[in-house]
């Protein structure tokens, strides 16, 4: 989930996601959602909510990486495994959750999964507020500055600061675009177009 953020301080994160680009590039795979199959809609059929990280204590638990917190409320199911599993317990903070699952009941059954991922169906998963949007949703939107065009979404980045969509330009070569209201001035899913800043970006 992706969601745009107010900037108090818009060109210190705009200068916070450049220095961050490199390394976010590198765990750009990481952060894109990875349905199983989509729908004739173009929504997927589940989202990824994370993926089983290490055990914590005895029972069962585990921490979630690449975790999508919305998606892992107590008594929520998951999928893990080809199994739909319920949420028996939720702790931790929400960068880094700690569940544990019905029928994972010791840290041997914990640990054989890590690595494994957790999806939701996408009918199941929580609606968003305005201001708000699945990764699907934006990835492959047309990029605008007015009426100039400045390529496509290709995926989404998540750092420190904020979160990024990854434009690939038109000319070749990529543009990073910080999620707060002073680089994206709208955005249209049904229209699959974004409007960005370019002046703000430093692009022209």
């Amino acid at each position: 989930m992706v969601h745009e953020r107010e900037s108090a301080a818009a060109g210190e994160e705009s200068a916070a996601v450049r220095d961050e680009s490199a390394a976010a590039r590198e765990e750009s795979a990481a952060v894109r959602e990875e349905p199983a199959a989509a729908g004739d809609t173009g929504a997927p059929d589940s989202l990824e909510a994370g993926r089983v990280g290490r055990p914590h204590g005895l029972d069962g638990s585990f921490y979630v990486t690449r975790a999508r917190s919305r998606l892992l409320a107590q008594g929520a199911r998951v999928t893990l495994a080809g199994r739909a599993l319920e949420i028996i317990r939720r702790a931790g903070v929400e960068q880094r959750p700690i569940v544990r699952l019905q029928g994972i009941d010791d840290r041997a059954a914990a640990e054989a999964l890590r690595g494994r991922a957790l999806s939701v169906p996408f009918a199941e998963a929580p609606a968003l507020a305005d201001g708000e949007w699945w990764t699907h949703q934006l990835t492959g939107c047309a990029v605008f500055d007015g009426e100039r065009a400045v390529g496509t979404v290709v995926a989404l980045l998540e750092l420190p600061s904020c979160e990024v969509l990854e434009v690939r330009r038109l000319g070749g070569g990529d543009l990073l675009v910080p999620m707060v209201k002073d680089a994206v001035r709208g955005v249209d899913v049904s229209a699959r177009r974004i409007e960005v800043d370019l002046d703000f970006l430093g692009e022209r």
